[in-house]
């Protein structure tokens, strides 16, 4: 069996892991022409579906090396007002373990981290444009005149996949009416100073008149320039991560990361056209009245790392009919940062998907009804996600809106801060938001054996 994945990013690289560990015949065709090109993004929270996903995938030391480059574990969620004010925060559980727990995780290293172990398998430069089916073949082509044939083609290859386009043009993305700023600073001895504590060691986010909101991460991590461990880390930490090969290709320095959203209406007609200290003076316009501490984080954001991002989601649709050719994370289910499991539902649908080509390999299941198996599930899951995520970023909610907005803003704090006098409460408001992210779910437990040996 020979398994084509189009695109490399979290979910293709992590399921060609896991194929390449059970002896399945995988290529990755990835776009950019170098392995240094993805070295952009930042922060991706991996919940316990995704941390799950990645071990059973990934061969033991680099999971290792995966949690030894995550950043230190956040300690709170909190929500603020743009005065800087809590509203509500609950402390995060320790991480009980390797596996079972929220990381804070560079999307740069992660990247760096899923390639480690995989050139015998990445094909950089290779730009997908179409597929073809014959019989129980598929082949991909690329725009550099090559081609490649296989049993399987996944199509792993974001919100905008080409392969999406072509095999299931009935399938739908549209916009939600919201767009963010995002940008990143150095953590330096002022901008350390300029956000609470509680900010300093977590989650946080702003809620603001105008539907104005503002996600801020904290990200420090365990290395230096060089590979060198920071003091008071254990030396097995500090060997894998002089001894991860990937070192060489990350850049991530300790950062804090804001992303402020807003309606398209109220942002500016080119906003999608603006780069650099643009984008910061449009974050300036729009917060006028805002803590001054918060208006200093996005005075100092690093102007190359400012992007603009317009918020797209898919349509859920009726399942299709199975072939040759399957779909994974955003190619399929493209959905809102709203609720931070996008790239955890693209790990799991890897090790699904991985788990169904692993009974084909032992012969207990046919390619097509194992394919069928793994969208069944995946089709429920994924815009499951994708319809929870919206809800929680469209400019369809009231908060949006210029007469309702405020009242739905001061209710949603008055309901926020009474929730806060009230621990039982708001214990059972953490734990609900846990579990949706995978607390407790052992669906995802893989043991990847050896292909059977011929006699």
């Amino acid at each position: 069996m020979k398994v084509l994945v189009i695109g490399g990013g979290t979910g293709g690289l992590a399921l060609a892991h896991g194929l390449k560990r059970a002896g399945i015949g995988v290529t990755v065709f990835e776009r950019d022409e170098l392995r240094t090109d993805g070295l952009h993004g930042y922060r991706v929270g991996i919940d316990p579906d995704g941390s799950r996903a990645l071990h059973a995938l990934l061969p033991a030391d680099l999971y290792d090396t995966f949690v030894a480059t995550k950043a230190r574990d956040p300690k709170y969620f909190t929500m603020l007002t743009e005065d800087l004010k809590e509203v509500l925060s609950f402390d995060l559980p320790e991480s009980t373990g390797p596996v079972e727990s929220e990381k804070s995780i560079s999307r740069m290293t992660l990247r760096q981290v899923l390639l480690t172990g995989l050139d015998d398998v990445v094909e950089f430069g290779k730009e997908f444009t179409r597929f073809e089916q014959h019989g129980d073949q598929v082949t991909a082509y690329f725009a550099d005149g090559t081609q490649a044939t296989g049993d399987l083609l996944v199509a792993a290859d974001g919100s905008g996949s080409r392969v999406r386009r072509q095999y299931l043009p009935q399938a739908k993305t549209e916009e939600t009416g919201i767009i963010a700023i995002a940008g990143k600073l150095p953590i330096t001895a002022e901008s350390a100073k300029l956000v609470p504590p509680k900010v300093f060691e977590g989650i946080s986010m702003v809620n603001a008149p105008h539907g104005l909101a503002c996600i801020l991460h904290v990200m420090e991590f365990q290395w230096d320039r060089d590979g060198n461990v920071k003091s008071g880390i254990g030396g097995n930490t500090e060997e894998l991560i002089r001894r991860w090969p990937g070192l060489q290709f990350d850049n991530t320095r300790d950062y804090i990361n804001w992303g402020l959203s807003a309606t398209r209406d109220t942002m500016p007609g080119n906003i999608m056209e603006l780069r650099g200290q643009e984008l910061i003076d449009v974050a300036l316009r729009l917060t006028p009245h805002w803590h001054p501490n918060l208006r200093r984080l996005f005075e100092l954001a690093d102007p190359g790392t400012c992007f603009p991002v317009n918020i797209w989601t898919s349509v859920p649709l009726e399942p299709w009919q199975t072939t040759n050719v399957t779909l994974l994370g955003d190619a399929i289910h493209t959905m809102t940062p709203g609720r931070g499991v996008g790239a955890n539902t693209a790990l799991r649908d890897a090790v699904n998907l991985c788990r169904q080509l692993i009974e084909v390999r032992d012969g207990r299941q046919e390619l097509i009804p194992a394919v069928r198996a793994y969208e069944a599930k995946m089709i429920e899951y994924g815009f499951d996600a994708v319809l929870k995520s919206r809800a929680q970023m469209t400019s369809d909610d009231p908060v949006y809106k210029p007469v309702i907005g405020r009242l739905a803003l001061a209710g949603m704090r008055t309901a926020m801060r009474a929730v806060n006098h009230l621990p039982p409460v708001k214990r059972r408001m953490r734990d609900s938001m846990l579990a949706y992210r995978g607390a407790d779910r052992d669906e995802l437990a893989l043991e990847i054996s050896p292909a059977p040996t011929a006699r």
